[in-house]
């Protein structure tokens, strides 16, 4: 019968005077213990992250430049200096200087649109409704 007991409640009859209200043992060395094990977590985290970060520049060398040879395909950084230089360069056969970039709601172009738009619903409208939204 004893045999039972202690398998049905496994590990848990070390337990089951704390949980009783005894007191619980302390080790004098769970403290160190503790920052040896997350010294040695942080290592592993750095370890594998140097590990990735070597497979993954491999890999650029290898398999990503092989596909960008076959398929004609450019880096982003190549491709953002391109377009940079070709912004920058004057084009040769324009006559008039390269349009500045106008920030958002500085221009008229909104209120263009919003005005067309009202009044291509308006021609739509019958006479005396026209005449209401026109005051």
């Amino acid at each position: 019968m004893d045999f039972v007991m202690k398998q049905a409640l496994g590990g848990a009859t070390k337990d089951m005077g704390k949980m009783l209200g005894g007191e619980e043992e302390k080790d004098p060395d769970a403290q160190k213990k503790e920052e040896e094990r997350q010294e040695a977590l942080r290592q592993q985290e750095e370890e594998r992250k140097a590990k990735h970060a070597r497979m993954e520049a491999e890999r650029e060398k290898k398999v990503r430049q092989q596909i960008r040879d076959k398929y004609g395909l450019k880096k982003k950084e190549e491709k953002e200096a391109e377009e940079k230089a070709a912004l920058e360069q004057p084009c040769e056969g324009s006559l008039t200087r390269p349009k500045k970039a106008i920030p958002a709601g500085c221009g008229d172009e909104e209120e263009e649109e919003e005005e067309s738009i009202l009044d291509t619903v308006l021609k739509y409208l019958p006479g005396p409704l026209q005449d209401m939204f026109k005051k």
